[in-house]
C-alpha cells in the first residue's frame, strides 16, 4: 500500500531531500513542511508548504494536512523541537506513524531511526533481562561499513542552511527555533574557540600526560560535557543547563571522592564556545578549594582518556555507551538509553567516587546488538556515501 509522508525539520544537509525523492521512485506521496528559509533552500523539490507562524496555529496547520492530504507517516529529525511537539501529539491522536532522526546512539557510522521519539522519549526497555533474550534472535554488528564526513563539509552544510537566516523574521516571522542564539553568534564563538584551541594545544597535552602517567598513584575521573544546546540536557535531565551540571559533579567530587583523586573535565569538540567553562569550572574549582585536582580540557583524546579512567560522569551523552565499552563504571545523571543494572551504576553520586563496580560487558554487547537491530542505521547525514548508506537502509524501516 502506498504511503503518503510529511517531512518536517530535517539536518542541515541535502538528506531529508535525497530521501523524499528515494521514497517517490517507490511510488509514495511526499509533502514538505518549510519553517525557515533554510528548510526551503535544501529541499529543492516540489510538493511543499511554507509555515510562516504563530507557534499557536501549529496545531490547526498540522491538522489540515493530515486531512487534506491524508498522511500517514511523518518524518523528522529531534522530538523536542517546538515545531514537531505539536505534530507528533495530533500525529498520535490520529494513528499517524512517527519515525524520528536523530544523531547515532553509537558513533561514529551509525544514525538513529525510531519510531515515536528518541533519546528520553525512546520506547526501549530499560530492562536487563529484555536485551539479554532480544539478544539470541538478532544478528551482531560490528562498526559498520566506513564513510569519512570532513569537518569542512558539515560546516558548509551549516552555513548554506544558517546564510538565509536573516531573511527569517520576514518569512517565518512567527516560527520558534530551537536554538536559543543567532547563526552569527555561533560562528563568531566558533571562531573563538579556534583560537582558544591553538592557544591551549600544550596545555591540554600536558595535562593529559599528567593524567594518564600518574593514573596509578592519583586516579581520575572523567566528566564530558555536552553541548548547551542539547536536547538530552534540556529536556532529559534535571538540569537547566551543562554548566549547572557540572557545578554538580564538581560539589560532589570535592565532598566525597578520595583526596588523591582527579577529575578531568573536557569539552565537546562541537562546543561553539559561548559559555565560559573554564573560567566556571576554575572559579568553583577554587571555591571547592580542589584548584589542584581538577584538569580542564579544551580538546584531548578521547580514546585513550576512557581506558585509562577510573570512571565516567556523564548526564546521558553518547560518551557515556563508550565508557561502557570500555569496561569503565559509568554514571549517568539524566535519562539515558544505556542506564540500567549491569551497565551503569546505580546508586548515588556521591558514593560514585568509591565503588568498584563494573559494566557486564556480556549485557553491553546484547544491547549494543538489540538497539543497532532495531533503530540504528549505518550511515551519515553529512556526506555522499554516508548519506547513500542512510538511504539505503532507511527505506525498507520506513515502508515496514
Amino acid at each position: 500500500m502506498n504511503q503518503h509522508f510529511l517531512f518536517l525539520q530535517g539536518v542541515c544537509s541535502p538528506f531529508f531531500s535525497r530521501l523524499a525523492t528515494a521514497l517517490r521512485h517507490q511510488g509514495h506521496g511526499v509533502t514538505k513542511a518549510n519553517f525557515t528559509v533554510g528548510d526551503r533552500v535544501y529541499w529543492r523539490q516540489g510538493q511543499h508548504l511554507n509555515y510562516r507562524g504563530p507557534m499557536a496555529g501549529l496545531p490547526d496547520f498540522y491538522q489540515t494536512i493530515y486531512a487534506s492530504r491524508s498522511i500517514s507517516d511523518i518524518v523528522l529529525f529531534g522530538d523536542c523541537r517546538p515545531v514537531h511537539k505539536p505534530a507528533i501529539a495530533l500525529a498520535r491522536s490520529a494513528g499517524i506513524r512517527i519515525h524520528v532522526f536523530e544523531e547515532g546512539y553509537f558513533r561514529p557510522h551509525w544514525i538513529t531511526l525510531e519510531r515515536d521519539g528518541v533519546n528520553g522519549n525512546s520506547t526501549l526497555p530499560r530492562d536487563p533481562a529484555w536485551y539479554r533474550d532480544r539478544a539470541d534472535h538478532v544478528p551482531h554488528y560490528d562498526n559498520g561499513q566506513p564513510f569519512h564526513t570532513a569537518f569542512w563539509k558539515r560546516a558548509a552544510y551549516d552555513v548554506g542552511y544558517n546564510f538565509w537566516a536573516g531573511l527569517n523574521p520576514m518569512l517565518h516571522r512567527g516560527v520558534r527555533s530551537h536554538v536559543p542564539y543567532s547563526p552569527l553568534t555561533e560562528y563568531l564563538g566558533y571562531i573563538r574557540r579556534g583560537i582558544r584551541l591553538k592557544y591551549y594545544a600544550n596545555d591540554v597535552k600536558n595535562k593529559e600526560k599528567e593524567l594518564l602517567t600518574s593514573k596509578d598513584s592519583k586516579p581520575f575521573f572523567l566528566l564530558p560535557l555536552q553541548l548547551a544546546t542539547d536536547a538530552q540536557i534540556v529536556h532529559h535531565s534535571q538540569f537547566s543547563s551543562m554548566a549547572q551540571a557540572a557545578h554538580h559533579v564538581m560539589r560532589s567530587f570535592a565532598a566525597n571522592a578520595a583526596d588523591h583523586t582527579r577529575l578531568a573535565i573536557k569539552i565537546h569538540p562541537l562546543d561553539p564556545g559561548l559559555v565560559d567553562y573554564r573560567t566556571l569550572v576554575h572559579i568553583w574549582a577554587r571555591q571547592l578549594q580542589i584548584e589542584g585536582r581538577v584538569f580542564f580540557l579544551e580538546s584531548g583524546n578521547l580514546p585513550p582518556l576512557l581506558t585509562h579512567t577510573a570512571g565516567v560522569i556523564t548526564v546521558n551523552s553518547t560518551v557515556g555507551a563508550s565508557a561502557i565499552l570500555h569496561g569503565k563504571c559509568t554514571i549517568t545523571l539524566g535519562n539515558a538509553i544505556y542506564d540500567m543494572a549491569g551497565l551503569t551504576y546505580q546508586g548515588q553520586l556521591d558514593n560514585f567516587w568509591s565503588t568498584n563496580e563494573r559494566p557486564d560487558l556480556k549485557l553491553f554487547k546484547a544491547f549494543r546488538n538489540v538497539v543497532i537491530n532495531t533503530c540504528q542505521l549505518n550511515g551519515g547525514f553529512y556526506c555522499a556515501r554516508g548519506i547513500h548508506l542512510a538511504i539505503g537502509a532507511a527505506l525498507p524501516r520506513l515502508q515496514a
